[in-house]
């Protein structure tokens, strides 16, 4: 019975971090979602420039489906990079 209970208490030890619940900016502020805001949307692009899932930025899945079109749309009119800049450097510095 006693290597029962001290299992149990090892496995409740084990437990490095409690995750806080993450709240979506979108929803909190009331802050509409649009293509031109690109300082608003580029903290959701990653330096490698793709989309930055939910369960990193906390966004609900409305305003995820929402910002990923306004990241694409952005990319589109170009005011939003379709890749990183060191990408453009290394492609040329081979192509010469």
């Amino acid at each position: 019975m006693e290597t029962n209970s001290t299992t149990q208490t090892k496995k409740e030890k084990g437990r490095k971090f409690v995750v806080k619940p993450k709240i979506c900016v979108f929803c909190a502020e009331k802050t509409p979602i649009d293509y031109k805001n690109v300082s608003l949307i580029q903290r959701f692009v990653s330096d490698r420039g793709k989309i930055v899932p939910r369960r990193r930025t906390g966004v609900c899945a409305r305003h995820q489906r929402r910002l990923a079109q306004a990241i694409k749309r952005s990319r589109f009119l170009a005011l939003l990079p379709a890749a990183p800049n060191h990408v453009f450097n290394i492609g040329a510095e081979k192509r010469t």
